[in-house]
């Protein structure tokens, strides 16, 4: 297997997305390492906020709400998960799992910012934020998340075993292309072109083709057990707690209703589901959901 790194080249003159690089070396087992990007702006002395990409996106995704949290006095760090972003990528499917996700992003909390922070959390950043929260509630002052759950099994919708097959079998993967179709605004080139950079061949989607395949939908998959015992932590949640999903996501447009009903901080909050927002809400809807993020920080106690 080879981890790959990301081109330079290829993230050149990005639209809005003016921010410095930060690096961290990870174990990524097996005798691996490789190196994860991130954000991380404002003052470090700030309330930071932790900002959670999914699949198949990167931290460009947030590009337009940093500047909202920024003005409101946080300090934001947003991964980018190893396989994704400028992330260094295995090239094997295999070696990507639902527990080495996990592995990957509490080494970087630990390293980056150990102490108490906000989460917001969509896709797969909530798979693996939420199991976070279910795992040390004390270490997440609020939460918002937004087109995302935290599975155990079950029957999955139509919808989402169609995405998983075409993940898996599609013979071309444009993730650009798929960043559009899944959001209610358009995308313009350059902004297509930005979803693509990660991305410049075949060996590079692997993790991006392997995240469906991981979701714990089915009985019986990996990360069931373990994300059973986070929501003991997880539904006893008491701090503010909000969703905001978005009416046009036909994967999981409906769950935020169950993750409302579900989680104790969750109960009286202005809990919505968004007009004209597709899966990739931040795309859509970035002004809402940083004023989501904002409201509960204060909310909370957090944020002044």
């Amino acid at each position: 297997m080879e981890v790959l790194s990301y081109d330079p080249a290829r993230f050149n003159d990005l639209p809005d997305y003016a921010f410095a690089e930060n690096w961290i070396e990870i174990d990524l087992g097996d005798g691996h390492t490789g190196r994860m990007h991130y954000l991380d702006e404002g003052s470090k002395a700030a309330p930071p906020v932790l900002l959670f990409h999914g699949e198949p996106s990167w931290s460009f995704l947030y590009r337009k709400m940093i500047p909202v949290l920024l003005d409101a006095g946080f300090r934001c760090l947003a991964p980018d998960l190893i396989g994704f972003g400028k992330s260094d990528k295995p090239d094997d499917q295999a070696f990507y799992t639902y527990d080495r996700h996990i592995s990957w992003l509490k080494h970087w909390r630990e390293a980056v910012v150990p102490q108490k922070a906000a989460l917001f959390c969509q896709d797969w950043g909530g798979l693996l934020g939420l199991r976070m929260v279910g795992e040390e509630p004390d270490r997440f002052a609020c939460v918002v998340a937004s087109n995302t759950f935290l599975p155990v099994g079950g029957t999955p919708s139509q919808a989402f075993l169609a995405w998983r097959e075409f993940a898996k079998s599609s013979p071309e993967f444009k993730i650009g292309e798929l960043l559009q179709r899944a959001t209610q605004t358009e995308r313009s080139a350059a902004e297509i072109a930005a979803y693509d950079a990660p991305f410049p061949d075949e060996p590079s989607k692997a993790g991006a083709r392997a995240f469906p395949a991981l979701v714990p939908v089915e009985d019986g998959m990996d990360g069931i057990a373990q994300n059973k015992a986070a929501w003991t932590g997880l539904s006893q949640y008491d701090k503010p707690f909000l969703t905001l999903f978005g009416e046009d996501d036909p994967v999981t447009g409906g769950l935020g209703e169950q993750l409302s009903k579900r989680i104790r901080g969750a109960e009286g909050q202005p809990h919505a589901m968004l007009s004209q927002c597709g899966h990739f809400c931040q795309e859509d809807r970035p002004l809402e959901l940083s004023q989501g993020i904002i409201d509960m920080a204060r909310k909370a106690g957090f944020l002044a």
